[in-house]
């Protein structure tokens, strides 16, 4: 592992996106394989980035894989990104393989420990890592069982990313989903 802790410190993945309308930069996932490629070969490790398309209760999401050999060990991380089927402006190829980027890009900022908490995708959802309180659960459950169409369910987990975190709620999804489905 100590050749990842040295690729840790050496990476260096600027910045170099800039996204015109919110008027701030960014890295994608391609600046980030840019960056870190040679310091994998000079290391003499690998990297394979794999993804998977998956579904949980009715939600499909992309599970990207970074797998990281130095010759000892593998190091596994995985990153989840929803895929939103229906999303305006795309297509169904665009959809999957916008979320496919977004997984992959946060599955590679865990393994070389990249802090993106200035980044676009955390720069206006300033309360995402904060938990739902009982009350918003509470309130969230209650609309859950008041859908009765799984295109309703998806558009309700699709609609915050605090509902997809929180396992009480993943749960009562899965149970309604069962519900309507029978």
């Amino acid at each position: 592992m100590s050749k990842l802790t040295t690729i840790q410190n050496e990476l260096k993945a600027p910045k170099n996106q800039y996204n015109a309308f919110g008027k701030y930069k960014y890295r994608s996932c391609e600046d980030i394989l840019e960056a870190v490629k040679p310091l994998m070969k000079k290391h003499d490790c690998t990297l394979l980035i794999t993804d998977e398309v998956k579904e949980i209760g009715g939600l499909i999401f992309v599970e990207a894989i970074c797998i990281f050999k130095d010759g000892k060990e593998e190091i596994v991380v995985k990153a989840q990104a929803g895929i939103n089927p229906d999303r305006k402006g795309m297509d169904i190829a665009q959809s999957y393989g916008s979320s496919s980027s977004y997984a992959r890009k946060y599955a590679l900022n865990g393994l070389f420990l990249i802090d993106d908490t200035k980044d676009a995708d955390t720069k206006d959802n300033s309360t995402l890592n904060n938990p739902l309180s009982k009350e918003e659960v509470k309130k969230a459950i209650l609309n859950i069982n008041k859908i009765d169409t799984l295109e309703g369910l998806n558009k309700f987990y699709n609609s915050s990313i605090r509902y997809k975190t929180n396992k009480e709620i993943v749960n009562v999804l899965s149970k309604r989903k069962e519900e309507i489905t029978k």
